[in-house]
């Protein structure tokens, strides 16, 4: 019996680790992904105090080694579901059960997919979600980038340094992204934006050769030969396999506790309704879900 079992070890996860050992509870973390968060796929981070520039990993690195200095403890395991019995809660991993007095979700979310023809056909083949693990292969081709928030214009920058040319395809009339990337991307020569824009199919003959788009005003669409196609459009909450209140999308719903609706279950960093999602939150989040379930068990 763990007085705290923490779901995930990207930043919340880690925070909440750190902060948890601190307050003197037995801590366990479960991850079931090698590389944790989606910031440790992440080249460059600009905007985490401490640090003017910071690779992503890196930025991993050093969280995990501060727990594992603080004493946290980390073992790799999937979660089927979790369960609640009296003053417990049953955690069914692939492994077997653990059981804790609390529990912290910070499962993270991963890129959503458009599904849009071809895109599954071609995942893996010229259709990407990160230009950090895929953009090499594209050394010297067109690429396409799908999205207009700072996600996928951060990624068009690294791609602009490797690709040929990269094309950003928005189906807005403005980027969502902050200025600061915005005014980087516009200056630079091989990145071109097509906005009002939606990717409509990807085509190609064991790889992606082209992608038909469509003005979403006119109507009207346009074949295009592209190498390879990265999509940015939003992140799917992992969520699944916890019974809790959410959004219709899956994000958790959470009081400013980090509350969910089941006692004794708390939710931390991008799996939770937040209106924004970044390492500073996520990492805000999971020490004041580590305050809230330490207090929970004292009382217990």
């Amino acid at each position: 019996m763990y007085d705290l079992v923490i779901i995930g070890d990207g930043p919340a996860g880690i925070s909440a680790g750190i902060y948890a050992v601190r307050y003197g509870l037995d801590t366990l973390i479960l991850e079931k992904d090698v590389i944790s968060g989606q910031i440790a796929l992440t080249d460059i981070v600009e905007n985490y105090p401490g640090f003017s520039s910071i690779a992503g990993m890196e930025l991993m690195d050093k969280f995990k080694e501060h727990a594992q200095e603080a004493g946290v403890t980390t073992e790799d395991g999937e979660v089927l579901n979790i369960k609640s019995d009296g003053d417990k809660k049953i955690i069914s991993t692939d492994e077997g059960e653990i059981e804790a007095k609390a529990v912290i979700i910070a499962t993270g979310a991963n890129p959503q997919h458009l599904g849009v023809p071809g895109e599954e056909e071609f995942a893996g083949r010229g259709v990407s979600y990160c230009a950090t693990c895929d953009g090499p292969f594209f050394r010297g081709k067109n690429v396409a980038v799908i999205g207009g928030g700072d996600s996928a214009i951060t990624d068009a920058l690294i791609l602009s340094n490797l690709a040929s040319k990269v094309y950003v395809v928005h189906r807005r009339d403005e980027l969502r992204a902050t200025k600061v990337l915005k005014d980087r991307a516009f200056s630079r020569n091989n990145i071109e934006f097509i906005c009002d824009t939606i990717l409509d199919e990807v085509l190609g003959d064991g790889s992606v050769e082209k992608v038909i788009l469509k003005n979403v005003k006119s109507g009207d669409t346009v074949e295009m030969a592209m190498d390879g196609v990265f999509i940015y459009v939003g992140v799917v909450p992992n969520t699944g396999f916890v019974d809790v209140d959410k959004t219709g999308a899956g994000f958790i719903i959470t009081s400013d506790r980090m509350e969910t609706s089941v006692e004794g279950i708390y939710a931390a960093g991008d799996c939770r309704v937040t209106p924004l999602r970044q390492v500073v939150t996520a990492v805000s989040d999971g020490a004041i879900a580590a305050a809230s379930a330490h207090e929970f068990v004292s009382e217990g």
